[in-house]
Parts: structure tokens; sequence; C-alpha cells
């Protein structure tokens, strides 16, 4: 095994969820959702931006052999663009088609603002996006969000404005300020009568599953372990998963933060559940109390399992993927690009756990890293303390 038993210790599943919605079936093609027009049109539009290229898929072989299973990929999105997170695909594609929609009836960029709440990765992608298309950004920010993550937005022109209490509060303030200043919203959830721009967004991420498919050349993943805050980034590689391999699609895992396990508590009642945030995980982008109706209709009749996990591995896991203690060499991997990691450890810690997610000989596993180190300080002092025995 590349880690000690000390650090494989600390990955711990809270609980697990067997998902007795799961409908294996041909994709469907939806109407309203993600489908091969959109996303195709996406992978066309951002694959013709400068400075694209695909993220790597990076075989972790030495893991695969520790946990004896026949391969372990892991999607590196630390190299996305000039971002170092997959959220650079997502909302300034978003940006960049409102932005050229109000220019064919006749609006100026620059007397079009839009605004978002972010966690810090989202917001970075909506700044950069306009400063990409020449409008104004306002972007609204919870108390937790690290000021290297605010310096970073406001580094692309955007105004920041930090409010108290959690994302849930930045996103109410954000609503009631776009409403009575004509601002356009640009976020990564849904809700009733708000579906277009984060539709849009979660086509923009969907070009991470296409990638991934044309590097597997040919090879499908049995596994995918998916972070899931609102659940737009995970729609987005299940999607073109999904219409790929039909009704063979391989498991579906979530992977969520214990304190805002709001996709694990929606899978268990079969409807959409709110949880209300009284604790911060340090996978700020985990840290979400409320699913996007846009990502539960994808993923509520795709996802196998869902798992909640505690923060205790984070750091130890991120000192092991710059040490390359896994295979693949040094990866600069952020707080969220652990999750699925800590979750497939979990699980070969535990023989029932294994045996329930289905994890064998055959497996070949599939993980998302989410993001590098968008936040540098909090990085470094991460790594300097996973560090430590």
């Amino acid at each position: 095994m590349p880690l000690d038993h000390q650090t494989i210790a600390k990955c711990k599943i809270v609980k697990a969820v067997a998902n007795r919605g799961h409908i294996a079936s041909a994709f469907p093609e939806f109407d309203d959702n993600l489908n091969s027009h959109n996303m195709d049109k996406a992978y066309a539009t951002i694959t013709t931006w400068p400075h694209y290229q695909p993220t790597p898929l990076i075989l972790l072989d030495k893991l695969a052999k520790s946990c004896g299973v026949a391969a372990v990929y892991y999607k590196d999105e630390s190299q996305r663009l000039d971002l170092k997170s997959f959220k650079a695909l997502g909302g300034a594609y978003a940006v960049a088609n409102l932005v050229a929609a109000k220019k064919a009836d006749g609006i100026e960029p620059s007397n079009i603002t839009v605004t978002t709440a972010t966690d810090g990765n989202h917001g970075r992608s909506v700044a950069w996006g306009a400063k990409q298309a020449g409008c104004h950004a306002e972007i609204y920010i919870h108390e937790h969000v690290s000021q290297q993550r605010a310096d970073a937005m406001a580094a692309f022109g955007a105004t920041i404005n930090r409010i108290e209490g959690n994302y849930e509060a930045s996103l109410a303030a954000c609503k009631a300020d776009a409403e009575a200043n004509g601002r356009y919203i640009v976020s990564d959830t849904s809700w009733p009568g708000y579906r277009e721009m984060p539709l849009d967004i979660m086509a923009g991420y969907s070009v991470m599953g296409r990638e991934t498919l044309d590097q597997m050349q040919g090879v499908k993943p049995t596994h995918c372990f998916l972070p899931i805050g609102v659940g737009g980034m995970a729609a987005g590689i299940v999607a073109p998963l999904w219409r790929d391999m039909g009704a063979d699609l391989g498991k579906m895992i979530g992977v969520e933060s214990y304190m805002s396990a709001c996709f694990l508590d929606s899978i268990e009642a079969q409807m959409p559940s709110l949880v209300d945030i009284s604790e911060e995980t340090m996978m700020a982008g985990l840290s979400c109390g409320e699913i996007s109706d846009l990502a539960w209709q994808i993923l509520q009749p795709a996802l196998d399992h869902c798992l909640s996990i505690t923060d205790d591995a984070i750091a130890p896991l991120m000192a092991g993927f710059a040490d390359g203690r896994f295979g693949g060499g040094s990866i600069e991997a952020g707080e969220c690009s652990t999750a699925g990691l800590a979750a497939l450890l979990a699980a070969k810690n535990d023989p029932a756990g294994w045996q329930a997610l289905g994890l064998g000989a055959d497996s070949i596993v599939l993980l998302i890293g989410t993001e590098g180190a968008t936040d540098p300080v909090l990085y470094e002092q991460l790594l300097t303390e996973g560090r430590q025995p």
C-alpha cells in the first residue's frame, strides 16, 4: 500500500446509501436537460478557446496494485486552462453564451453585469469569463471563503461581496441584488424557473467526460467516484459516459462531505432534500445544502451509491498526490480532489463495503481530480500538515 496504515485509517465513510431508484437504461436524450445537441455544441465551442487543451488522464498504477483492481484513472483538472479547476469549463461558457445572445439583441457587453454566489472556483470562472467577454462581474462569497480565493476572483476585475453566513446566505443576497439591479445570475445550481444558465454550465462540464472517454481509448470505467456539491459537475461527467455506454453504464458513486450530504439525503428519500449546514467542510466545493434540480434529473436514475466522508484524510492524501505515492508522478490535488480517493480507500478497508460497491480484480476505477492549488497558501499549509508523521 502506497500509504501508511495511519493515513488509511483516516479515510472514513460515515454513511453509504444504495440508490433504489437506479435504472439501467439507454441515455434519455433529455429535451430539457443535457443531450447530444447541447453537449456537442459545448465541446465544439470550448475546444476552440485560446489555450484550450484536454487535461491529463493519469494512470495511478501504484494505487491500483495496492487496491487489487485492474486500473485507477485520475482526471487531473489542476491543469484546466489558467484556473486550476474544472469550473473553468462551466461559468465562462455560460457567460460567453449570455453575452453573445444579448449582443444579438443590440446590448453592448459593457452594459451587462453577471453575478453569482460561490465558494471560489465557480466565481473565478465567471469572473474570468466576464473579463473575456467584456462585461462586469459581481461575485458573492460567504464568510468562510478564504481571502486568497477572493483575491483570485478580484484579479479578473470582479467586485467581491462577502456575506455573513453560509453558501445559501450568499446565494440569497446574490439573488436579491440581481433582481434589484438588473444583473444576470450565472449560477451552477438550478431552481424552478431558472434552468437555462445552469444547463449551459453543465454542458460545459460535460467536456470533461468526453475528453475522458477519448483518452481511455475504448476502455470503459466500471466505477466512477464523483465528488458532489449541488451535482452539476457529477451530472456533466455522467451524461457523456451514459450516452456512450448506455445500459452498460458503470457504477456511478456520489461522494460528499458528511457535513453537507444533500444528495445522499435526497437519494435516500428519493426526493430532493435540504441540508442546513452548521459546520463547514474543508472541501469548500462540496459545501452545498441544496441540490440542483437539473442535476437531480440525471443523477437520480444514474447513481448506484452515495457515500459521505470526513475531512480527516484530506491533508495526507493531498501530500500523497504531491509526493507521487499513487503512481503517475507528482500531482497537484486540491482539497476536493481527494474525495474520491478517500472513499475508495475507505471502501478497501471495509470488506462489506467493497463487496457492496461491486469492486474487485477486474474493476476499472475513474477518480475526478476537481482542482489544484486554487488557494496556494492553504495548499502549502495542508501539504506540510499531511507530511507530518
